[in-house]
């Protein structure tokens, strides 16, 4: 087993067949890990950091992956250079994890946790599934040469399972409330206006229904407080490429909802394996007495479920519309790796102590 370091982006770029290839085939299958993601990540959201993929090769035969950049040290907030995921932010990377030939997991980060040893940079990785084997298998290696581990539950993302569902038998399951909201509003919307319903699959439309949704959802958030998303240049930048790219693949899943000739309604999905994730979403205003966002998302429900999608996923966030409709949640959450020595035990502590400082700076700031 031989551990290499691609620091180039030219070598990155170059990876993408060989890369798709061994996601489609290991646990760790979705989107947020696609070469696409990633490499317009890279090239729009790096912000400084410089490229340390590893990649595990067998007599040549690529056998892992583990995606990572290294951030360089910010002394003023007490944090060491670190390795954390590519993907990494707020540009919203879900599931992010190891990249490993199915079979082969306990003996690729056996090989990735002896390349780190021999190192000694803290790992911090974000957004993992809760109880994902692949990187507790890294951490398990590397506890065992006397690193120390810190695992933090971060977040959920609820789900939608829509094995053997209809859309007649996924209306029946949930609440009843929303269930008669929803028929009411795609009963009333064409009957109260012209409406039409557009999805935007191929590249041609990539970008025009994306600008729609861009402009959809800040007018949504400036009559509704703020939004992380599409704030500055360089995030729509990225989501510009990456949209173009996922539908060259067939995975961009844009719905919009037009009355009299105006678009009222958009969301952002992919469709990705038999998964639809639920990326961002948007609606006039001026249309939000007729629930245009409640008849967005359950058409978005009926697009996946009519083509065969297994699940639909809301991705990060407890807010509680997603709860009118998804019924089971799995966890995100980060595990942080210091190597041995005085130095690391440092450092995690004023880790901590930064952290802890700005959760009672946000306490006192909203309650301001």
């Amino acid at each position: 087993m031989k551990i290499e370091t691609i620091r180039s982006s030219e070598e990155f770029f170059g990876l993408r067949g060989a890369w798709n290839e061994l996601l489609a085939s290991s646990a760790s299958n979705g989107v947020f890990l696609t070469h696409e993601w990633l490499a317009s990540w890279w090239k729009h959201l790096a912000e400084g950091r410089r490229l340390s993929i590893l990649v595990a090769r067998d007599n040549e035969r690529l056998t892992g992956i583990l995606p990572l950049a290294e951030r360089q040290a910010d002394y003023a907030r007490m944090m060491p250079r670190t390795l954390e995921f590519l993907g990494s932010g707020v540009i919203g990377s879900d599931y992010l994890d190891a990249i490993i030939e199915p079979g082969r997991e306990d003996e690729v980060n056996t090989a990735f946790a002896d390349y780190f040893h021999s190192r000694g940079l803290m790992l911090q990785l974000s957004q993992l599934r809760t109880g994902s084997c692949l990187v507790s298998s890294l951490a398990k290696s590397l506890t065992a040469c006397g690193w120390a581990a810190s695992d933090t539950k971060l977040n959920i993302c609820p789900y939608i399972d829509l094995q053997g569902k209809t859309w007649e038998t996924f209306l029946s399951g949930i609440g009843p409330n929303i269930r008669k909201n929803l028929n009411r509003y795609l009963r009333l919307l064409p009957k109260n206006f012209e409406m039409r319903v557009d999805c935007a699959r191929m590249p041609k439309e990539a970008a025009a229904a994306l600008d729609i949704v861009i402009d959809l959802h800040r007018k949504r958030w400036e009559a509704a407080g703020t939004s992380e998303a599409f704030q500055t240049p360089a995030v729509n930048a990225f989501h510009h490429d990456f949209a173009r790219l996922a539908a060259e693949r067939g995975w961009l899943r844009i719905l919009l909802v037009w009355l009299n000739g105006r678009p009222a309604a958009s969301l952002y999905g992919l469709l990705y394996g038999q998964k639809f994730y639920f990326y961002q979403s948007g609606f006039d205003p001026e249309f939000s007495k007729h629930s245009v966002g409640v008849a967005v998302m359950g058409l978005a429900i009926k697009t996946a479920i009519d083509e065969g999608a297994l699940e639909y996923d809301f991705l990060h966030g407890d807010e509680e519309y997603k709860f009118h409709w998804a019924t089971a949640t799995r966890g995100l959450g980060r595990i942080e790796l210091y190597p041995p020595g005085a130095g690391a035990r440092i450092y995690r502590h004023a880790i901590h102590l930064n952290r802890a400082a700005r959760r009672v700076a946000r306490r006192v700031l909203s309650n301001a």
